[in-house]
Protein backbone atom coordinates (compact mmCIF):
# COMPACT_ATOMS: atom_id res chain seq x y z
CA UNK A 1 0.00 0.00 0.00
CA UNK A 2 1.32 3.74 -0.45
CA UNK A 3 1.11 6.44 2.01
CA UNK A 4 1.70 10.17 1.14
CA UNK A 5 3.19 12.47 4.01
CA UNK A 6 3.11 15.93 4.04
CA UNK A 7 5.98 18.36 4.60
CA UNK A 8 6.47 21.64 4.82
CA UNK A 9 10.24 23.17 5.61
CA UNK A 10 11.19 26.37 6.97
CA UNK A 11 10.95 28.80 3.87
CA UNK A 12 7.29 27.49 3.60
CA UNK A 13 8.25 24.90 0.43
CA UNK A 14 5.73 21.71 0.68
CA UNK A 15 6.87 18.50 -0.44
CA UNK A 16 5.23 15.06 -0.64
CA UNK A 17 6.97 11.83 -0.04
CA UNK A 18 5.53 8.83 -0.88
CA UNK A 19 6.12 5.24 0.63
CA UNK A 20 5.29 2.18 -0.86
CA UNK A 21 5.36 -0.88 0.80
CA UNK A 22 3.92 -4.03 -0.67
CA UNK A 23 4.70 -7.80 0.55
CA UNK A 24 7.86 -9.85 -0.84
CA UNK A 25 8.93 -6.28 -2.27
CA UNK A 26 11.80 -3.71 -1.22
CA UNK A 27 10.41 -0.69 0.58
CA UNK A 28 10.11 2.33 -2.43
CA UNK A 29 9.88 6.08 -1.48
CA UNK A 30 9.94 9.03 -3.81
CA UNK A 31 9.24 12.93 -2.99
CA UNK A 32 7.61 15.29 -5.55
CA UNK A 33 6.67 18.97 -4.73
CA UNK A 34 3.06 18.54 -6.29
CA UNK A 35 0.65 16.40 -4.73
CA UNK A 36 -0.76 15.28 -8.20
CA UNK A 37 2.56 13.78 -9.34
CA UNK A 38 2.78 12.29 -5.97
CA UNK A 39 -0.77 10.71 -6.27
CA UNK A 40 0.47 9.42 -10.11
CA UNK A 41 3.69 7.86 -9.36
CA UNK A 42 2.13 5.83 -6.09
CA UNK A 43 -0.38 4.80 -8.66
CA UNK A 44 2.09 3.53 -11.65
CA UNK A 45 4.65 2.59 -9.40
CA UNK A 46 2.37 0.10 -7.16
CA UNK A 47 1.01 -1.31 -10.75
CA UNK A 48 4.26 -2.01 -12.18
CA UNK A 49 5.48 -3.77 -9.16
CA UNK A 50 2.34 -6.16 -9.29
CA UNK A 51 2.98 -6.46 -12.99
CA UNK A 52 6.59 -7.43 -12.19
CA UNK A 53 7.40 -4.35 -14.60
CA UNK A 54 9.48 -2.04 -11.76
CA UNK A 55 12.54 -3.76 -10.70
CA UNK A 56 14.48 -3.74 -14.02
CA UNK A 57 17.83 -1.95 -14.48
CA UNK A 58 19.24 0.28 -11.35
CA UNK A 59 19.84 3.42 -13.22
CA UNK A 60 15.98 3.01 -15.03
CA UNK A 61 14.98 2.82 -11.62
CA UNK A 62 16.71 5.95 -10.58
CA UNK A 63 16.14 8.09 -13.15
CA UNK A 64 12.52 9.67 -14.56
CA UNK A 65 11.41 11.02 -17.58
CA UNK A 66 11.77 14.42 -16.69
CA UNK A 67 15.29 13.55 -15.92
CA UNK A 68 15.95 12.00 -19.56
CA UNK A 69 14.02 15.49 -20.64
CA UNK A 70 16.70 17.64 -19.04
CA UNK A 71 19.66 15.18 -19.66
CA UNK A 72 18.60 15.39 -23.48
CA UNK A 73 18.26 19.31 -23.65
CA UNK A 74 21.25 19.75 -21.88
CA UNK A 75 23.63 17.47 -23.73
CA UNK A 76 22.25 16.83 -26.90
CA UNK A 77 19.92 19.58 -28.32
CA UNK A 78 23.05 22.31 -28.59
CA UNK A 79 23.89 20.40 -31.73
CA UNK A 80 20.97 21.45 -33.49
CA UNK A 81 19.69 24.49 -34.81
CA UNK A 82 17.63 26.78 -32.79
CA UNK A 83 14.60 26.16 -34.61
CA UNK A 84 15.56 22.13 -33.77
CA UNK A 85 16.11 22.78 -30.90
CA UNK A 86 12.19 24.72 -30.02
CA UNK A 87 10.68 21.91 -32.04
CA UNK A 88 12.26 18.93 -30.02
CA UNK A 89 12.13 20.91 -26.31
CA UNK A 90 8.60 21.45 -26.97
CA UNK A 91 7.82 18.13 -28.15
CA UNK A 92 9.60 16.16 -25.40
CA UNK A 93 7.93 18.60 -22.87
CA UNK A 94 4.28 17.30 -24.10
CA UNK A 95 5.36 13.66 -23.27
CA UNK A 96 6.37 15.18 -19.85
CA UNK A 97 3.57 16.17 -18.92
CA UNK A 98 1.84 12.46 -19.71
CA UNK A 99 4.49 10.93 -17.94
CA UNK A 100 7.46 12.84 -16.77
CA UNK A 101 6.95 11.74 -12.89
CA UNK A 102 7.19 8.54 -14.17
CA UNK A 103 10.94 6.58 -13.48
CA UNK A 104 11.71 4.94 -16.81
CA UNK A 105 11.66 1.50 -15.65
CA UNK A 106 7.88 1.84 -15.25
CA UNK A 107 7.47 3.37 -19.13
CA UNK A 108 6.12 0.60 -21.43
CA UNK A 109 4.91 0.89 -24.70
CA UNK A 110 1.65 1.50 -23.61
CA UNK A 111 2.36 3.89 -21.71
CA UNK A 112 3.70 6.00 -24.71
CA UNK A 113 0.70 4.42 -26.47
CA UNK A 114 -1.86 5.75 -24.14
CA UNK A 115 -0.33 9.35 -24.15
CA UNK A 116 0.08 9.10 -28.46
CA UNK A 117 -3.69 8.36 -28.79
CA UNK A 118 -4.23 12.68 -27.13
CA UNK A 119 -2.59 13.44 -30.36
CA UNK A 120 -5.36 15.42 -32.32
CA UNK A 121 -2.72 16.84 -35.14
CA UNK A 122 -1.91 15.17 -39.00
CA UNK A 123 0.05 12.01 -39.61
CA UNK A 124 3.07 13.64 -40.01
CA UNK A 125 3.18 15.62 -36.85
CA UNK A 126 1.94 12.75 -34.77
CA UNK A 127 4.92 10.74 -36.87
CA UNK A 128 7.31 13.64 -35.56
CA UNK A 129 6.35 13.26 -31.86
CA UNK A 130 6.92 9.79 -31.92
CA UNK A 131 10.07 9.87 -33.55
CA UNK A 132 11.31 12.82 -31.21
CA UNK A 133 10.70 10.45 -27.99
CA UNK A 134 12.43 7.69 -29.67
CA UNK A 135 15.39 9.45 -30.46
CA UNK A 136 15.79 10.95 -26.88
CA UNK A 137 15.13 6.92 -25.77
CA UNK A 138 17.72 6.03 -28.05
CA UNK A 139 20.46 8.21 -26.45
CA UNK A 140 19.31 7.01 -23.10
CA UNK A 141 19.93 3.03 -24.15
CA UNK A 142 22.93 3.57 -25.94
CA UNK A 143 24.43 6.76 -24.48
CA UNK A 144 23.64 6.77 -21.22
CA UNK A 145 22.85 3.37 -20.39
CA UNK A 146 19.91 4.47 -18.59
CA UNK A 147 17.72 1.78 -20.19
CA UNK A 148 18.37 -2.11 -21.49
CA UNK A 149 15.71 -0.94 -24.71
CA UNK A 150 13.68 1.88 -26.27
CA UNK A 151 10.30 1.14 -25.33
CA UNK A 152 9.19 3.55 -28.19
CA UNK A 153 10.17 0.98 -30.83
CA UNK A 154 7.32 -1.16 -30.90
CA UNK A 155 5.12 1.69 -31.55
CA UNK A 156 4.04 1.93 -35.41
CA UNK A 157 4.24 5.35 -37.07
CA UNK A 158 1.13 6.51 -38.75
CA UNK A 159 0.14 6.04 -42.44
CA UNK A 160 2.36 9.23 -44.13
CA UNK A 161 1.13 10.83 -47.36
CA UNK A 162 2.84 10.75 -49.77
CA UNK A 163 5.84 13.78 -49.52
CA UNK A 164 5.16 16.77 -51.29
CA UNK A 165 6.90 18.13 -54.34
CA UNK A 166 6.27 21.58 -55.33
CA UNK A 167 9.20 22.71 -57.77
CA UNK A 168 9.16 25.99 -60.19
CA UNK A 169 8.87 24.84 -63.90
CA UNK A 170 11.58 27.41 -65.80
CA UNK A 171 9.42 29.67 -66.77
CA UNK A 172 8.10 30.25 -63.26
CA UNK A 173 11.67 30.16 -61.73
CA UNK A 174 12.44 33.40 -64.51
CA UNK A 175 9.13 35.35 -62.89
CA UNK A 176 9.82 34.60 -59.32
CA UNK A 177 13.53 35.38 -59.58
CA UNK A 178 12.63 39.05 -61.47
CA UNK A 179 10.02 39.53 -58.98
CA UNK A 180 13.06 39.13 -55.95
CA UNK A 181 15.76 40.86 -58.13
CA UNK A 182 13.12 44.27 -58.79
CA UNK A 183 11.88 43.60 -54.90
CA UNK A 184 12.84 46.94 -52.20
CA UNK A 185 14.69 44.54 -50.25
CA UNK A 186 18.52 44.05 -50.94
CA UNK A 187 18.98 40.64 -49.84
CA UNK A 188 16.13 38.71 -51.07
CA UNK A 189 17.35 37.60 -54.61
CA UNK A 190 20.41 36.74 -53.55
CA UNK A 191 19.09 34.78 -50.68
CA UNK A 192 16.50 32.85 -52.50
CA UNK A 193 19.35 31.79 -55.70
CA UNK A 194 21.78 30.98 -52.59
CA UNK A 195 18.38 28.23 -51.47
CA UNK A 196 17.95 27.51 -54.70
CA UNK A 197 21.62 26.84 -55.52
CA UNK A 198 22.15 24.94 -52.34
CA UNK A 199 19.35 23.39 -50.94
CA UNK A 200 19.66 25.10 -47.77
CA UNK A 201 16.29 25.14 -45.13
CA UNK A 202 16.02 28.25 -44.46
CA UNK A 203 17.06 28.48 -40.68
CA UNK A 204 20.34 27.55 -42.08
CA UNK A 205 20.75 29.90 -44.79
CA UNK A 206 19.62 32.91 -42.46
CA UNK A 207 22.01 31.50 -39.71
CA UNK A 208 25.21 31.69 -41.78
CA UNK A 209 27.98 33.40 -40.25
CA UNK A 210 31.11 35.12 -42.64
CA UNK A 211 33.58 32.92 -40.47
CA UNK A 212 31.62 29.92 -41.95
CA UNK A 213 31.98 31.21 -45.65
CA UNK A 214 35.64 29.81 -47.61
CA UNK A 215 35.05 31.74 -50.69
CA UNK A 216 38.11 30.99 -52.25
CA UNK A 217 37.34 27.28 -52.15
CA UNK A 218 33.91 27.91 -52.59
CA UNK A 219 32.17 26.53 -49.68
CA UNK A 220 30.63 27.30 -46.58
CA UNK A 221 30.07 24.86 -43.26
CA UNK A 222 26.69 24.69 -41.91
CA UNK A 223 27.51 23.69 -37.98
CA UNK A 224 23.85 23.74 -36.76
CA UNK A 225 21.57 21.69 -38.89
CA UNK A 226 18.14 20.46 -38.22
CA UNK A 227 19.75 16.77 -38.21
CA UNK A 228 22.55 17.90 -35.61
CA UNK A 229 25.42 16.90 -38.09
CA UNK A 230 27.75 20.00 -40.13
CA UNK A 231 27.34 19.84 -43.68
CA UNK A 232 29.54 21.36 -46.15
CA UNK A 233 28.09 23.08 -48.76
CA UNK A 234 29.20 23.98 -52.29
CA UNK A 235 28.86 27.72 -53.34
CA UNK A 236 29.19 27.67 -57.47
CA UNK A 237 28.57 29.93 -60.29
CA UNK A 238 25.94 32.55 -59.69
CA UNK A 239 25.73 32.00 -56.29
CA UNK A 240 29.23 32.28 -55.28
CA UNK A 241 29.68 35.50 -57.45
CA UNK A 242 26.38 37.55 -55.33
CA UNK A 243 28.54 35.98 -52.42
CA UNK A 244 31.95 37.54 -53.45
CA UNK A 245 29.49 41.04 -54.16
CA UNK A 246 27.85 40.92 -50.68
CA UNK A 247 31.35 40.39 -49.22
CA UNK A 248 32.62 43.88 -50.12
CA UNK A 249 29.64 45.22 -48.31
CA UNK A 250 29.17 43.36 -45.50
CA UNK A 251 28.31 45.12 -42.44
CA UNK A 252 31.18 45.12 -39.63
CA UNK A 253 28.88 45.16 -36.61
CA UNK A 254 27.78 41.15 -37.27
CA UNK A 255 28.96 37.96 -38.29
CA UNK A 256 26.11 36.87 -39.83
CA UNK A 257 25.82 37.14 -43.72
CA UNK A 258 21.92 38.51 -43.46
CA UNK A 259 21.58 40.31 -40.22
CA UNK A 260 18.12 42.43 -39.91
CA UNK A 261 18.32 46.19 -38.24
CA UNK A 262 19.05 44.37 -34.81
CA UNK A 263 22.70 42.81 -36.00
CA UNK A 264 22.39 39.40 -33.51
CA UNK A 265 19.28 38.68 -35.25
CA UNK A 266 19.13 37.32 -38.94
CA UNK A 267 16.88 39.86 -41.60
CA UNK A 268 13.11 38.63 -41.52
CA UNK A 269 12.37 37.71 -45.61
CA UNK A 270 8.50 36.52 -45.62
CA UNK A 271 6.92 39.25 -46.29
CA UNK A 272 9.35 40.68 -49.25
CA UNK A 273 9.04 36.56 -50.26
CA UNK A 274 5.74 36.75 -50.59
CA UNK A 275 5.38 39.78 -52.16
CA UNK A 276 7.27 38.87 -54.53
CA UNK A 277 6.09 35.31 -54.89
CA UNK A 278 2.08 37.53 -54.88
CA UNK A 279 3.91 39.65 -57.62
CA UNK A 280 5.23 37.06 -60.15
CA UNK A 281 1.91 35.32 -60.05
CA UNK A 282 2.77 31.69 -58.52
CA UNK A 283 0.55 30.13 -56.65
CA UNK A 284 0.82 27.42 -53.85
CA UNK A 285 4.40 28.15 -53.07
CA UNK A 286 6.21 28.63 -50.08
CA UNK A 287 9.96 29.33 -48.70
CA UNK A 288 10.39 25.59 -48.25
CA UNK A 289 9.63 24.43 -51.63
CA UNK A 290 12.95 26.00 -52.55
CA UNK A 291 14.40 23.28 -51.20
CA UNK A 292 12.18 21.01 -53.34
CA UNK A 293 12.99 22.58 -56.32
CA UNK A 294 16.85 21.94 -55.63
CA UNK A 295 16.30 18.54 -54.77
CA UNK A 296 14.17 18.34 -57.68
CA UNK A 297 16.42 19.84 -59.97
CA UNK A 298 19.22 17.87 -59.20
CA UNK A 299 16.97 14.97 -60.15
CA UNK A 300 16.69 16.39 -63.39
CA UNK A 301 20.13 16.65 -64.21
CA UNK A 302 20.80 13.09 -63.28
CA UNK A 303 21.96 13.22 -59.51
CA UNK A 304 21.67 9.74 -57.61
CA UNK A 305 19.34 9.91 -54.61
CA UNK A 306 22.24 9.41 -52.59
CA UNK A 307 23.92 12.40 -54.03
CA UNK A 308 20.96 14.62 -53.43
CA UNK A 309 20.27 13.22 -49.61
CA UNK A 310 23.78 14.33 -49.12
CA UNK A 311 23.34 18.01 -50.83
CA UNK A 312 20.50 18.67 -49.07
CA UNK A 313 21.50 16.57 -45.54
CA UNK A 314 19.35 13.89 -45.12
CA UNK A 315 20.76 10.96 -43.18
CA UNK A 316 18.57 8.76 -44.71
CA UNK A 317 17.79 8.22 -49.13
CA UNK A 318 13.74 7.71 -47.31
CA UNK A 319 13.03 11.37 -47.66
CA UNK A 320 14.57 11.97 -51.47
CA UNK A 321 12.72 8.95 -52.47
CA UNK A 322 10.13 11.57 -53.52
CA UNK A 323 12.03 12.80 -55.99
CA UNK A 324 13.07 9.36 -57.76
CA UNK A 325 10.55 9.84 -60.43
CA UNK A 326 12.42 12.79 -61.51
CA UNK A 327 16.19 11.16 -61.75
CA UNK A 328 17.69 9.73 -65.09
CA UNK A 329 20.73 8.15 -63.29
CA UNK A 330 23.76 9.48 -62.01
CA UNK A 331 26.22 12.51 -63.42
CA UNK A 332 29.95 14.36 -61.75
CA UNK A 333 29.31 17.57 -60.19
CA UNK A 334 25.93 17.40 -59.94
CA UNK A 335 25.62 20.97 -57.95
CA UNK A 336 27.58 22.43 -60.69
CA UNK A 337 26.16 20.69 -63.49
CA UNK A 338 22.39 22.17 -62.11
CA UNK A 339 23.74 25.71 -61.25
CA UNK A 340 25.50 26.29 -65.07
CA UNK A 341 22.27 25.18 -66.06
CA UNK A 342 19.65 27.35 -64.37
CA UNK A 343 21.19 30.04 -63.54
CA UNK A 344 24.07 29.80 -67.25
CA UNK A 345 25.70 33.51 -67.12
CA UNK A 346 22.95 35.72 -64.87
CA UNK A 347 23.88 38.47 -62.66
Amino acid sequence: MASINKHTADDGQTTYRVRIRLKGYPIQTATFTRLTDAKKWAQHTEAAIREGRHFKTAEAKKHTFNDLVKRYCSEILPDYNEKEQKERKSKLDWWAKGFGFMVLADISTSTITEQRNNLTQSPATVDKYIKNLSHAFNVAVNEWEWLEENPVKKIKSPKLPRGRVRFLNDDERARLLKACNESSNDCLYMCVILALSTGMRQGELMGLKWPDVNLKEGYLILHKTKNGERRRVAIVGHAHELLQNHNKVRRLDTDLLFPGKNPTKPIDLRKPFESAVNKAEITDFKWHDLRHCTASYLAMNGASLAEIAEVLGHKTLQMVKRYAHLSDGHVSSVVESMNAKIFGDAS
